[in-house]
């Protein structure tokens, strides 16, 4: 008896591609694919790498812009572009937070990057990692003949990161906050009317 082995792909990508095509709806792939676009794209590529035709790509696009899902901008052509909203990655980002981190964990969190921040202002004197960069260059341009102690990226990476978790922490506390206070008002006044 022959043995044949596994059926072959000529394209696991394509066959993967096929039943994501075959399981979810245009709106979907669509969604999906803007929420990890972050550079202005034009709809014809989101289309492509949603598989639908991108006359239904722009609708759902400028639907999921109206809904704030997506930011829209107008190309050096004049045409629109799409890209994942700030605001709703913000919003998406601290839900997750808050899914996982009481409030007062949160705060101690907080805390606890205001300190490490300070910590970087005050053993580089200043105030971002950026004005770090600009401050060595300018030394460097103005002293040539001084070596100046290199910068470790890595370094500079977690203090990049740091701001940005610094960031998303503010935020999943104000919704948090925000949350409690619109909770309250809906709570049932004694005779079982609404607030």
């Amino acid at each position: 008896m022959e043995d044949r082995g596994p059926p072959e792909y000529t394209d696991v990508n394509e066959a993967v591609g096929d039943e994501w095509e075959s399981e979810t709806t245009p709106y979907e792939r669509i969604r999906h694919i803007i929420a990890h676009t972050y550079r202005p794209t034009a709809a014809d590529a989101v289309a492509e790498a949603a598989r639908t035709a991108p006359k239904t790509a722009r609708k759902h696009l400028n639907a999921l812009a109206d809904e704030g899902f997506v930011e829209t901008t107008t190309g050096e052509h004049g045409g629109t572009l799409y890209r994942r909203s700030s605001e709703s990655l913000v919003v998406e980002q601290a839900a997750d937070i808050l899914e996982h981190v009481t409030t007062d964990e949160l705060v101690t969190r907080i805390e606890d990057m205001r300190e490490q921040l300070a910590e970087y202002r005050a053993e580089y004197g200043v105030d971002s990692p950026e004005a770090l960069t600009v401050e060595r260059t300018n030394r460097a341009l103005v002293e040539s003949d001084t070596a100046e102690p290199e910068i470790d990226p890595e370094t500079m990476q977690e203090w990049k990161t740091l701001r940005r978790n610094l960031a998303f922490a503010n935020a999943a506390l104000s919704i948090g906050n925000a949350e409690q206070f619109v909770d309250g008002d809906r709570r049932p006044t004694d005779e079982g009317t609404p607030a």
